[in-house]
């Protein structure tokens, strides 16, 4: 079958399904969110004593202070923002490498 005035489309080609312009705009953006939940997460952490949260005042002791419960919450929710950090980037890499 000849096509008119073009080149015949490879029978291998595999359409694009998303504009990669796009999504490599997504990830960026991810990726800088990801960025700034995880700085403020690990600044809400319990200081262990020295450093820098005892300059936001972690290094005081008071009787509020947060539930084990509270705690271990936060430790997901870091790791949960660590790991879909972790995820960006290597997507964004894949991304700029092979496509």
């Amino acid at each position: 079958m000849a096509y008119a005035g073009s080149v015949r489309p490879s029978p291998w080609k595999v359409p694009a399904l998303v504009d990669l312009p796009l999504l490599k705009l997504i990830l960026q953006i991810l990726l800088a969110v990801f960025s700034l939940l995880a700085i403020m997460l690990v600044l809400l952490h319990k200081g262990r004593g020295g450093g820098l949260s005892d300059m936001f005042g972690g290094g005081v002791s008071s009787s509020a202070s947060a539930s084990g419960v509270a705690e271990r919450n936060l430790n997901r929710l870091t790791v949960t923002v660590a790991v879909l950090w972790g995820a960006s980037c290597v997507g964004l890499g894949v991304l700029e490498r092979f496509l």
